[in-house]
């Protein structure tokens, strides 16, 4: 079964249905426009990001339990069609509220659960190269946007917001259609040929814990601190790039 499998394949394709859900990076593109053509106030058109942020760590979780169940093709794949789906659907919103139905939640929760489920599956797949996998899919997610705006931007003028969002989320529905055809699950006990999982080395002063000792340590709080930290400040300047640009 090892060597049947073409991880090199299964990362491309992982690649690919990131490179779609890390559209909703270049959100700003959109937002000022959007507003112009429906007449909603910015706060209102910025909710339907906020809500897209908020919501997509909570399939995170739960993308990959499924993942370690065994689901991890359609964790991808349902995940990345539901995203595209929303994407295509924000097109024909009439209202804030279906903005917030399609953009917020619907990307929202199909953008977790694709990002969660390649990771999981394509660290699985490279244990010798874990740092380089990460960064690969990582890098597909980050430059999504720097695809997707001047993308964007061409359709806004051309035609208007709505029809940027039909007309890009039609061809991610297409993309990830494509490459969930190649995205195939890691075979448990994974080991690519030739490799061998390095001994176990103990550094002086480590101690491993399991999560319910790691909550009770300070360390915990100052780490997880700096993640929000960064995380949010990040998305607050995705939030406003283009304006700001």
């Amino acid at each position: 079964m090892n060597k049947s499998l073409n991880r090199w394949q299964v990362i491309a394709a992982s690649t690919a249905i990131l490179l779609c859900t890390g559209a909703v990076y270049a959100f700003s593109v959109f937002a000022n426009p959007l507003s112009s053509q429906t007449g909603w106030t910015m706060p209102q058109i910025m909710m339907a990001f906020t809500i897209n942020s908020a919501i997509g760590p909570i399939p995170m979780i739960l993308g990959g339990y499924l993942v370690d169940k065994g689901f991890v093709k359609w964790t991808i794949a349902l995940g990345a069609f539901v995203f595209a789906l929303g994407f295509f659907l924000t097109g024909f919103v009439s209202s804030p509220i279906m903005l917030y139905l399609t953009y917020g939640l619907m990307a929202g929760l199909g953008q977790g659960f694709a990002y969660s489920g390649a990771l999981s599956n394509i660290l699985r797949l490279f244990p010798d190269k874990r740092g380089l996998a990460s960064g690969i899919l990582t890098a597909g997610m980050g430059f999504a946007a720097v695809i997707a705006s001047p993308i964007a931007s061409y359709l806004i003028q051309s035609h208007d917001a709505k029809f940027a969002f039909r007309a890009i989320g039609l061809a991610y529905l297409i993309i990830v259609g494509l490459a969930s055809f190649f995205i195939k699950p890691a075979p448990a006990g994974y080991k690519p040929e030739g490799w061998e999982p390095p001994a176990q080395i103990q550094n002086n002063g480590s101690i491993n814990r399991n999560w319910l000792q790691m909550l009770k340590t300070p360390v915990f709080y100052i780490v997880i601190s700096m993640f929000f930290v960064g995380a949010f400040s990040g998305l607050m300047i995705a939030s406003q790039a283009s304006p700001i640009g």
